[in-house]
């Protein structure tokens, strides 16, 4: 059975002691609120990992994510965060392409296929984002361009590797936006990325990959987004950073 997956990507957001009050919050209602079959994840700003990290300690279904990793283990590379480094500080996830670092980091799918190997190598577990631009999806181009970030940032792994990875579908023109995907729109990607992951993988590890939501996904349409049969979860952005509206949110299946 496929995981049910709600992610809060806080960007750059939260001051440390802001951070450190979310997390306990989040914390508390997960442990009183979220059924244990919904895995509930926090990517704060990896300034915080650490503490926000200790906020899981003893909630199975509560972990912590980076926002990002470097492809390269180690390095002069400024400012930059590794994979070795988030796996000695406890970190079981890493978001990889959301489309903010496609846009302004200029992260090719060739480089996310590297941080992918990575994360991967490290024990890592990936949330691989991928989705389309207004102009594509209008154009109507937009099922064969998504693909493509998958085929060439993840069908290089093995059955087994990519088994480890989350799939997170974000249309771009729908992130930050006020707008959001139809639930028909939503299950139409979905099932299509499914679909293109049977044929390299067989049906069985198609079946077994969760595939999430994000793209202004909130506590209103969150129930009618998760009924779609191919939609197994949220990656979620603003909403993340109000306690009660993420977990309204993580109990929306």
């Amino acid at each position: 059975m496929r995981k049910k997956i709600v992610a809060g990507n806080w960007k750059m957001n939260k001051t440390a002691a802001e951070a450190v009050a979310l997390a306990a919050e989040v914390a508390a209602l997960v442990k009183s609120d979220v059924p244990s079959n919904v895995q509930v994840i926090m990517a704060p700003p990896s300034l915080f990992i650490s503490e926000v990290n200790k906020a899981t300690e003893g909630i199975a279904n509560l972990s912590v994510s980076a926002q990002t990793c470097h492809e390269k283990a180690s390095g002069a590379y400024t400012g930059e965060i590794s994979a070795p480094m988030l796996a000695s500080a406890g970190v079981p996830y890493v978001i990889l392409g959301h489309s903010e670092r496609r846009q302004y980091f200029q992260e090719s799918n060739a480089q996310l296929a590297a941080k992918v190997d990575a994360a991967l190598e490290n024990k890592l577990t990936p949330i691989f984002c991928c989705g389309e631009s207004l102009e594509l999806r209008e154009g109507g181009e937009f099922l064969a361009f998504v693909a493509q970030q998958l085929t060439e940032s993840l069908f290089h792994l093995s059955a087994e590797a990519f088994g480890q990875v989350v799939i997170a579908y974000e249309p771009i023109w729908a992130i930050g936006t006020g707008l959001t995907a139809s639930s028909a729109q939503a299950q139409e990607m979905h099932a299509y990325l499914r679909q293109h992951i049977a044929g390299k993988y067989g049906q069985a590890v198609a079946d077994a990959c969760s595939i999430l939501y994000g793209g202004s996904c909130n506590a209103q349409n969150a129930a009618e987004l998760f009924a779609c049969a191919d939609v197994d979860g949220g990656l979620i952005g603003g909403a993340s950073l109000k306690a009660g509206d993420f977990i309204t949110i993580a109990k929306s299946f």
